[in-house]
C-alpha cells in the first residue's frame, strides 16, 4: 500500500504569536475549517513560485504556458515577478466557498461552506461538495443554487395493496 503524501507543510515553530493571529484572521475572513487549509494554500503558492523561479531563464513561450494557466484560474499575472508576488489570500479568493459568498448566493463564507458540503451548489450543472474547489474564471458565471425538484407522486401503498388483492 502506497502512503498518501501530505499536501502541506506545518510551520516550523508551533507557537508564534504573529503567525497565529494572521491565521486566525484568515480563518474568519474565508470561513475555513482549520489552519491546515491555510497551510495547503501556502504550499500551492510556494509551488507556483518555485515553478516561476525554474522558468525564469527559459523561453517566453514556456513562461507563457504557466501565465496562461494562472490567468485561467483567475490570477492577474503577466510576468515572473507577478507570480512571485502571489499571496495566500490570492489562492483563498479563488476557492468555491469564497466565490459563492462574494456572488451573494450565501451571506458569509461559513454559510457558503455549509451549502457546498450539503450539496446545494452547482458548478456547470454539476454538484460540487468540496469548499476548497478552485473556481476558474470561465466557471464563475456558471455557479448556481440547486433548485428543489418537486417530488413525483407515486401511487400510495394502499392503492397498490388494493390492486394486488383484486389481481
Amino acid at each position: 500500500m502506497i502512503r498518501k503524501k501530505k499536501f502541506y507543510v506545518k510551520p516550523k515553530k508551533a507557537f508564534e504569536a504573529g503567525r497565529i493571529k494572521e491565521e486566525n484572521l484568515l480563518i474568519k475572513k474565508y470561513g475555513l475549517k482549520n489552519k491546515r487549509e491555510i497551510w495547503k494554500a501556502s504550499a500551492r503558492i510556494n509551488y507556483l513560485r518555485s515553478r516561476a523561479k525554474a522558468l525564469a531563464k527559459s523561453s517566453h513561450a514556456e513562461q507563457n504556458v504557466l501565465f496562461k494557466k494562472l490567468q485561467d484560474i483567475g490570477f492577474n499575472v503577466s510576468s515572473i515577478a507577478d507570480v512571485l508576488g502571489l499571496k495566500v489570500e490570492n489562492w483563498l479568493d479563488r476557492r468555491l466557498a469564497t466565490v459563492v459568498a462574494k456572488k451573494g448566493i450565501a451571506s458569509t463564507p461559513r454559510q457558503a461552506r455549509q451549502m457546498i458540503t450539503h450539496r446545494k451548489i452547482l458548478v456547470r450543472g454539476e454538484t460540487i461538495n468540496v469548499p476548497g474547489y478552485i473556481v476558474r474564471v470561465d466557471e464563475e458565471n456558471k455557479i448556481s443554487l440547486k433548485q428543489k425538484q418537486p417530488k413525483q407522486k407515486t401511487e400510495s401503498k394502499e392503492e397498490q395493496k388494493g390492486e394486488e388483492k383484486n389481481g
